[in-house]
């Protein structure tokens, strides 16, 4: 009855993500919304440096024409903006760029994790080695239930540096 008076179930609150092991290090890309910017670009990575509690520097990479293919870089200043929870991510990349990610799920060992645009409609699948294809399945049923309802596409990965 209380349910119902408040206007149904509460929504689960995600679990806060360890900030020091989340953003540190190199994530590889293995899936993501079709994009006009990623065309072409396989191989990506995301790197976090923190910096301090809440800042976080970012480097997005890729490779065009294949996994050996020339680098395209980008370098972002990140802030995480729910300290404590450590799931949302305001990216600035430059005078006037920037991008919100959300944490959607991660692996408790650490091991994936999905994020997505505050409203859905971009997802971004990362792992820190590459996953099979079942995996990659479930990531994005995961996303899914999570509320993305657009592709996903699997650009060719390599091993993390």
């Amino acid at each position: 009855m209380l349910t119902l008076a408040a206007g149904g179930p509460a929504k689960a609150q995600p679990l806060p993500l360890d900030a020091a092991q989340h953003y540190s290090g190199v994530w590889l890309e293995v899936g993501r919304t079709p994009m006009g910017i990623t065309k072409g670009c396989v191989a990506g990575t995301t790197t976090y440096e923190r910096v301090d509690a809440r800042r976080v520097k970012v480097e997005d990479d890729c490779r065009q024409g294949g996994v050996d293919g020339k680098r395209r870089a980008i370098k972002g200043k990140g802030v995480i903006e729910d300290p404590g929870v450590n799931r949302r991510l305001k990216v600035s990349y430059l005078p006037f760029v920037t991008w919100r990610y959300e944490v959607l799920d991660a692996d408790p060992a650490g091991a994936w994790f999905i994020s997505a645009s505050p409203d859905r409609k971009k997802v971004f699948l990362y792992a820190r080695q590459p996953l099979s294809q079942a995996k990659l399945d479930d990531l994005a049923a995961r996303a899914r239930r999570a509320g993305y309802a657009g592709e996903i596409e699997y650009p060719a990965t390599k091993d993390a540096p």
